[in-house]
């Protein structure tokens, strides 16, 4: 009676043991496994890492922004990929005054800037190492439409001219000048409005907002390509005696040999088909060589200007 009813509990308290085993077994096994991985989150950085330094080339507003980029950017593109690393990283300038304060404060490393605004960036510590070549091009233009009533240059007394900006030597100093040589006096006799870029001047006469407009050979020429019509209703009336074409400036703190690459690349573009392709946007035959005293002739003009004119 004793060993059956030892029995029956014997037999439980063994398999308890085999089921405790087990969970024993188990849970020693879980206890040996490794802590959990954390999974894995990528970081990222504000800087940009690259294995090219980058050089920043402005260039003065001779064409609105976009225009600008889709002139210019081939050009760096090309110095990119010819000269080993580094990276030219164009920069435009919404108007005249934004571009002008970006150039004095050394904003830019390589810039095109119009002869005047070059000669006060070398008295800001910029050196010419190059410069546009066809000068017969740098010159100022006034359009008037084709029906306008405006036949002889004193027609214009009382009347409203559009500039791009102050400083804009061709397309706004050299028609000022070129109009008080002709006998109409420039700040008494007209209503001169800057309207902030060359393709805003060429508009304002093609809309009506003015009598004439002052601008210079390139950007009409581009945007006529553009926009035909403009050819159909606007002409040049007058245009100016030349000057230098824009320059090309570099601050003293770029390695020589890197300027010297650059130059080398520029004044030898027009040799290659790829050069005059990029050439040609700029409406451009070559660059060439130049220096500081290149433009000696300009501070010569802007002196005669100021005398004569309106001081800048």
């Amino acid at each position: 009676m004793i060993f059956i009813f030892l029995n029956q509990p014997l037999k439980n308290f063994q398999k308890c043991l085999l089921n405790t085993g087990l969970l024993l077994i188990a849970s020693l096994l879980l206890g040996c496994e490794p802590e959990s991985t954390p999974i894995y989150k990528p970081t990222f950085s504000d800087i940009s890492v690259s294995a090219d330094t980058q050089y920043v080339f402005g260039v003065h507003p001779l064409h609105n922004p976009q225009l600008l980029f889709e002139v210019f950017s081939p050009l760096m593109e090309y110095l990119s990929k010819n000269i080993d690393g580094v990276n030219f990283k164009l920069e435009a300038s919404r108007n005249y005054e934004s571009y002008n304060e970006k150039l004095y404060t050394h904003k830019f490393d390589f810039s095109l800037p119009n002869p005047y605004q070059t000669i006060n960036a070398i008295d800001r510590g910029y050196n010419v190492f190059a410069k546009m070549g066809d000068d017969e091009n740098f010159k100022g233009i006034i359009l008037v439409r084709r029906d306008s009533d405006i036949k002889n240059i004193t027609d214009l007394k009382g009347k409203s001219i559009s500039y791009p900006a102050p400083s804009a030597l061709a397309a706004t100093m050299l028609p000022q000048y070129f109009l008080q040589k002709n006998g109409v006096n420039v700040l008494t006799e007209l209503d001169n409005r800057y309207v902030g870029s060359q393709e805003s001047s060429i508009m304002s006469v093609f809309l009506g907002q003015t009598s004439a407009a002052a601008t210079w050979p390139p950007p009409w020429k581009a945007l006529i390509k553009e926009r035909p019509e403009l050819a159909d209703q606007l002409f040049i009336k007058w245009q100016t005696e030349p000057l230098l074409n824009n320059a090309l400036v570099v601050l003293p703190s770029v390695p020589e040999e890197l300027v010297q690459k650059v130059r080398f690349l520029l004044i030898n573009l027009h040799k290659t088909e790829e050069g005059k392709n990029v050439l040609a946007r700029m409406e451009l035959s070559r660059f060439e060589g130049a220096d500081n005293d290149t433009y000696q002739s300009i501070r010569d003009f802007i002196k005669i200007f100021n005398k004569e004119v309106r001081t800048q």
